[in-house]
């Protein structure tokens, strides 16, 4: 019997990032690289993607070496998708250098016959068609979340308007909310989203936490405050990757699980933006995450009575 209980599908990269602190250098990145490392602490994970000749054996093992299911990723004839970023002083900023798509252009996932039975699932930022392939090819799916950006709300509007009917939330940032729904405030971006099929919207504010916002109401998340940020590449996808690992974890899918989620989510990426790449994911142990998760609860604690009064 197939123990996963979390398919990711998207991309595999390398990307050359700057940052003020470190000249441009090649890492590891990828959507599904970093939320299946991200949610390889707390369920059996697999991913579906595709790399080139030049992905080194070395990154494959890293998956595999935290459980990470690696059956449905294709090798093809060509480069692997890289990416080329620089951050200003103050990492909050970012510029795009360059965008090599390589084979992921003509990335068709396939869904291993193992991995289709997987009851929760996460599509990683691609066209929404291909969004919309992989939820055909799947059975018995319990819980679905999808990502977006601003191309495919530009070019595949109406694509992802189908997409958002058949899934139980959507993934993506405060600006791509504005984008899709005109509206400039988030609470009302969100509910106009749900309007369009979600039950659950997570709008990711980087620095500033994120808002949730779903029938229970609206739930908002601070980030958690670091001494030390190196590369805020892959926080989002992070963030994902503990939401949807907490949620197939537990089973719980109630307005408190959501929540709770999205905490799980949130200590996660605070561990991403430390160091470069998905480094620090890949050496991260369950105490570690468990000891900051503590902190993070403690952080958000407020003896009501006394303030209130």
């Amino acid at each position: 019997m197939n123990e996963t209980k979390l398919l990711v599908v998207g991309s595999l990269a390398y990307d050359q990032v700057e940052t003020p602190r470190r000249p441009a250098a090649w890492q590891l990145g990828g959507s599904a690289t970093f939320i299946s490392l991200a949610a390889s602490h707390l369920v059996r994970t697999a991913v579906v993607g595709v790399v080139g000749k030049d992905f080194k054996q070395a990154d494959l093992d890293l998956l595999v070496g935290k459980g990470v299911d690696i059956s449905g990723i294709e090798t093809a004839e060509g480069e692997t998708f890289k990416w080329g970023g620089r951050y200003d002083a103050q990492l909050k900023e970012r510029e795009t250098l360059f965008t090599e798509l390589g084979v992921f252009a003509q990335f068709s996932p396939k869904i291993p016959a193992a991995l289709a039975d997987a009851p929760y699932l996460f599509l990683g930022n691609c066209d929404p068609d291909l969004q919309l392939a992989v939820l055909d090819s799947m059975k018995g799916l319990r819980w679905v979340a999808a990502d977006t950006m601003n191309l495919w709300i530009n070019i595949k509007r109406e694509s992802l308007l189908r997409l958002l009917g058949r899934v139980n939330a959507l993934f993506l940032n405060d600006s791509e909310a504005e984008l899709l729904t005109n509206e400039k405030n988030v609470v009302k971006a969100g509910h106009a989203i749900m309007a369009m099929g979600p039950s659950t919207v997570i709008i990711k504010r980087g620095e500033y936490g994120c808002v949730v916002i779903s029938g229970d109401g609206v739930f908002a998340l601070p980030a958690l405050p670091l001494e030390q940020v190196e590369d805020p590449t892959g926080a989002g996808d992070s963030f994902a990757g503990g939401f949807m690992a907490h949620l197939a974890s537990t089973g719980d899918l109630s307005p408190l699980g959501i929540r709770n989620a999205a905490a799980f989510g949130t200590v996660t990426a605070s561990f991403c933006v430390e160091d470069f790449g998905p480094a620090p994911l890949a050496r991260l142990d369950r105490a570690t995450l468990d000891g900051r998760l503590k902190l993070f609860a403690n952080m958000l604690s407020l003896p009501w009575g006394g303030c209130c009064r």
